[in-house]
C-alpha cells in the first residue's frame, strides 16, 4: 500500500534526507585517485555520528558498511574495502541513507575521480539529467510510470540503457516502501501520483546493455558485459505545488 505522508512527516523525512546529502557532499570532495573506498565509508560514519543520524544501510539485511561505493562497471551495492583503490578517471557512485527519529532519507551521486574521460563524463551527465527529468514528472495527476518513462527516454536517446533489476522506491518510516519506482516503463500507466507520496527516484544507467549480475559477495551488482554504469538518487515529495526534493541541501 502506498502511504500518504502529512506535512509534519514530510518535514521529518526532509531533515533526515538533507543530512544524507550533507554526508554525500563531504564524500564528494574526498574523491580523488589514491584513496580507498574504505576511506569513504569511514568518513561517512564519522559525519553521521557528528550529525546525529544512524547510517541506514549499516546492518540492513546484513549489509556490512555504512555506504555503498560502486566503481565503473559496478552498478550498485559495492562494499567498501581498503583493497579498492580509486584510480584516475574512475566513475565512483556513492549511495548513502540516513535514519533520524524514525524517518529515512536516501540519496546517491556519481563522481569522476581526477581527469574525466569523454565517455565517462557523458554517462554521468546523462544519468543526472535523467534524474531531474524524472523529478519533473513527480506531480499530482501524473502516473507513476511517467517518472519511469522519463528516465528511459533520456538515457536511451543518448545511447545508454537503464537497469531493470533494481528500482527506486517509496520511503518514509521504512527505507523501502511501496511503490517500486522502475527506471523504465510506459508513460501514462501505473498508480496515480498523489500529494503526500514520498519516493526515492534513482536512475541506474549503463554504458552498454542493461543486464546485470551479482558478484560472489552477495551484494555487489555489476554490468554483465563490463560496461560502465552511473547512479544518482534523490528523495522527493509529491506536493500540490510540484515536486519537492528533500535530499537537496538548501
Amino acid at each position: 500500500m502506498i502511504e500518504i505522508k502529512n506535512e509534519k512527516e514530510i518535514n521529518s523525512i526532509r531533515i533526515s534526507a538533507q543530512i544524507a546529502a550533507q554526508v554525500l557532499e563531504s564524500l564528494r570532495v574526498m574523491i580523488k585517485p589514491g584513496i580507498t573506498t574504505l576511506d569513504l565509508d569511514e568518513q561517512a560514519r564519522r559525519e553521521a555520528k557528528k550529525l546525529g543520524v544512524k547510517p541506514a544501510f549499516l546492518g540492513y539485511r546484513g549489509y556490512p558498511a555504512a555506504v555503498c561505493v560502486s566503481i565503473n562497471s559496478e552498478v550498485v551495492h559495492g562494499i567498501p574495502s581498503k583493497k579498492k583503490v580509486i584510480q584516475e578517471g574512475d566513475i565512483v557512485s556513492i549511495d548513502f541513507g540516513t535514519e533520524l527519529g524514525g524517518f529515512f532519507g536516501d540519496s546517491a551521486i556519481s563522481v569522476i575521480a581526477g581527469k574525466a574521460g569523454q565517455k565517462e563524463r557523458k554517462l554521468v551527465t546523462v544519468t543526472e539529467e535523467s534524474l531531474y527529468k524524472a523529478i519533473q514528472k513527480a506531480v499530482p495527476g501524473n502516473k507513476l510510470f511517467d517518472i519511469s518513462a522519463a528516465v528511459q527516454a533520456h538515457a536511451e536517446a543518448n545511447g545508454f540503457s537503464v537497469v531493470r533489476d533494481y528500482v527506486g522506491h517509496g520511503i518514509g518510516r521504512k527505507l523501502h516502501e511501496d511503490p517500486m519506482v522502475p527506471n523504465y516503463g510506459k508513460a501514462n500507466t501505473g498508480p496515480d501520483l498523489k500529494a503526500g507520496m514520498v519516493i526515492a527516484i534513482e536512475p541506474m544507467v549503463n554504458e552498454k546493455s542493461f543486464e546485470v549480475i551479482t558478484l560472489e559477495d552477495g551484494w555487489t551488482v555489476v554490468t554483465e558485459d563490463g560496461g560502465l554504469s552511473a547512479h544518482f538518487e534523490h528523495t522527493v515529495a509529491i506536493t500540490e505545488k510540484g515536486p519537492l526534493i528533500l535530499s537537496k541541501i538548501k
